[in-house]
């Protein structure tokens, strides 16, 4: 990537809200915005950020000794310091800009599309870029996976939402030096509220859906849903080359009733649950297998001289839900885009697994074996609801087969999603085995007895329709011993990400690995040894009675 570098008195002007400026050195250069002063490198401007445990301002000293030019900061009466100290009302949002402007505000020279929501972000955002590559432009995506600029893929870090905005900036500028022209960006809940994305001009919006999530942060329901908004209240406030457009999904009300009278520009409505409402697109058919969805589409008052079209669609995608990312991936395109429907369905079918989503394992067992990020209520249901649509299609002479559930809850977070999902998946599941999930610093018996007692208040009865397994591994092994020919043995919560939190310390875990792991000792064949979680019990794996 070509260096970037900007005098203070060039940023100044880009600043929202500066309150000060002491010890101004206008000609000192800045090539870097970071905020942990452990990563400051000679050059940088250093943004003091106050969090929920600890005060960035505490560290300016250190920031200081590694080489910054500059401290961006909203604390006031601090020491005076040996380098000029700008502080401004919002720290996060002046971080924003302050890197925006040191990489010349590459979104501005970019055709930028967000897509937000609960569930489905990733999926939807995926499955966008490949229709964008299918129609010929040249494409970058930033999700919570990672990035992806020219076809080379950049990891994000364990646990991520939205990056920070030096680092959203910074693939940004790479997607624009490197001749992209399209940018999709999945854009959550913390990365607007924690104003990652200020600095960001964005042409189109889709959400996926607005469910239960995040309450741990966002505190209120209330709160979430704003924060959500934001994507969509701030489309054209900026002029732009390309039309603002919002996409929003007729069929999950909460959003569509909060998001609609927000929105001062074109909408756009998709319907993937309800043939009959006049929306601009709709499905009207659905086929679920396990090789993929074929899909009747509809598309009304297309921007181009056919005003209505309908289509067939095939996807490699597995699961009735990704219905509704696929049709928001191509309500985004056609109308936002003016690409046609036959080149958008072109796009899905070139959009094969998605890591972590929906993934199918197989080394020749006798049952299905699937991974899945789903972690919140909503998105555990509909991934239930798919994997025994996904049985009863594959299979429709044998109602006997089981899904088996595997799954826990993160400690740190949103404490009533943790009694929410098990009696999800007690209604949904035969069998549901209890586990960890980055207990962090709670406890984990704690957290599991939590879940616990959920699952007995709505009729699950222990070691019999659920087990309790703390360490993941041996639940997984539990899971596919307990699979009878034609079952579909399900780990859900961790999907594509590589570590699992204890305490402070990120232990590597792969649930695809460990589910390779679990069926090759199953099978007596070749496979990855299981990793090792601190819940391992001597490498023993335990099997319900």
């Amino acid at each position: 990537m070509k260096e970037y570098q900007l005098k203070l008195n060039q940023l100044i002007p880009n600043l929202p809200d500066v309150r000060s400026i002491s010890g101004n050195k206008p000609n000192i250069i800045y090539n870097a915005v970071a905020l942990d002063s452990r990563e400051v490198k000679p050059g940088a401007i250093y943004v003091a950020l106050k969090g929920l445990s600890s005060d960035g301002h505490a560290y300016i000293a250190n920031a200081i000794e590694n080489g910054a030019v500059a401290v961006i900061g909203s604390a006031e009466n601090l020491p005076e310091l040996p380098i000029p100290y700008i502080r401004v009302s919002d720290a996060r949002e002046a971080m924003a800009w302050a890197a925006a402007a040191l990489y010349d505000f590459p979104a501005r020279d970019l055709v930028t599309i967000g897509v937000t929501g609960t569930d489905g972000k990733t999926t939807t955002a995926t499955i966008l870029y490949h229709i964008l590559k299918e129609a010929g432009l040249t494409a970058g995506m930033i999700t919570t996976v990672s990035a992806l600029i020219n076809g080379q893929e950049i990891d994000t870090g364990f646990h991520v939402t939205t990056p920070e905005s030096p680092d959203v900036q910074r693939f940004l500028a790479q997607m624009r030096d490197s001749g992209v022209t399209h940018a999709i960006l999945e854009v959550t809940s913390h990365g607007l509220a924690q104003k990652r994305v200020s600095a960001v001009d964005f042409d189109i919006a889709v959400v996926t859906n607005i469910t239960h999530e995040h309450l741990d942060y966002h505190k209120t329901r209330e709160d979430y849903f704003a924060a959500k908004a934001r994507l969509f209240e701030n489309l054209g406030k900026n002029e732009r080359k390309t039309e603002p457009l919002a996409i929003l999904n007729f069929d999950d009300p909460d959003s569509y009733q909060f998001l609609e009278p927000r929105i001062k520009v074109k909408k756009v409505a998709y319907a993937p649950e309800n043939p009959d409402y006049a929306a601009f697109a709709t499905i009207s058919a659905i086929k679920s297998s396990p090789s993929g969805l074929e899909l009747e589409m509809r598309f009304r008052e297309m921007p181009n001289p056919r005003d209505n079209q309908s289509i067939s669609v095939r996807s490699p995608l597995i699961g009735k839900y990704n219905a509704a990312n696929i049709l928001a991936a191509m309500s985004a395109a056609i109308y936002g885009l003016e690409i046609l429907p036959e080149t958008a369905a072109a796009g899905v079918a070139k959009c094969g697994y998605i890591s972590g989503r929906m993934e199918l394992i197989s080394l020749g067992q006798p049952f299905f074996a699937m991974v899945d990020f789903a972690h919140t209520p909503n998105a555990l249901a509909k991934a239930l609801d798919s994997a025994r649509a996904l049985l009863t299609e594959h299979d429709p002479d044998n109602p006997g087969a089981r899904v088996i559930a595997v799954f826990g809850s993160a400690g740190l977070r949103d404490r009533e999603k943790r009694r929410m999902m098990p009696a999800v998946s007690i209604r949904k599941a035969d069998i549901t085995i209890l586990t960890a999930e980055d207990p962090r610093t709670e406890s984990l018996d704690e957290i599991l007895n939590q879940m616990a007692e959920e699952a007995i208040a709505n009729g699950g009865i222990r070691n019999e329709t659920f087990f309790i397994e703390p360490d993941r591994g041996s639940a997984i092994r539990c899971a596919v011993r307990l699979a009878r020919p034609g079952d579909l043995v399900f780990a859900l919560g961790k999907g594509h990400e590589q570590s699992m939190c204890f305490d402070q310390t990120e232990y590597p875990w792969d649930d695809r690995v460990a589910m390779r792991s679990a069926l090759a000792e199953l099978l007596n064949v070749p496979g990855p040894e299981m990793p090792y979680l601190p819940t391992a019990a001597d490498g023993i794996p335990v099997t319900p009675a």
